[in-house]
This record gives C-alpha cells, structure tokens and sequence, in this order.
C-alpha cells in the first residue's frame, strides 16, 4: 500500500510538471499571437493610409492629365492662330519680291 502511493505522488509530481510546462506553453503562445494581432492591426491602419495616399495620387494624377490636355489644345489653337496669320504674310512678300 505504501509502495502504492509512492508511486501515485511520483505520478501526481509528474502530471503537475507537465501542466506546468503546458501552462508555460500556452502563455508563449498567447503573447506571440497577442504580439501578431498588434502587428496585423498596425498593418491594417498602414495599408488603409496607403490607400488614401494612392486614392490622392490618382486623383492628382487625372487633374494632371486634364490641364495637360488642356494646355496641348491651347498650344495647337494657337499654332493654327500664328500658321493663319503668317500665311497671308508670306503670300503677300511672295508677291512683292516678284
């Protein structure tokens, strides 16, 4: 009977141990995924910035493409203007030099 329970506290020893160690086990692995659920939070804030700062780009970007439309019909337009009014200047001396 003694020998019994020796064998029982060696036992209960052994399981206490193991709990611990599974205890130890289990708080690591919250602080890790506490730790990684700050870092996907931190990622998530990050890439919602990123797309408001691309969301700008673009938009400046298409401002950008429309005053630069705008600007080459205004430098055709005006390459028409100057081409109309030299065109009868040059016809004119054409005629005078002959």
């Amino acid at each position: 009977m003694e020998n019994r329970l020796m064998e029982v506290e060696q036992q209960l020893r052994l399981v206490k141990r193991l709990l611990r160690e599974k205890v130890n086990q289990l708080k690591e692995q919250f602080v890790k995924s506490t730790k990684a659920d700050e870092m996907v939070k931190d990622l998530y804030v990050e890439n919602t910035q990123l797309l408001k700062a691309l969301e700008m780009t673009e938009q400046r970007q298409k401002t950008a493409e429309k005053k630069n439309y705008l600007l080459e019909e205004k430098i055709a337009n005006l390459g028409r203007i100057v081409k109309s009014l030299t065109s009868p200047a040059l016809g004119s001396a054409a005629q005078l030099g002959s």
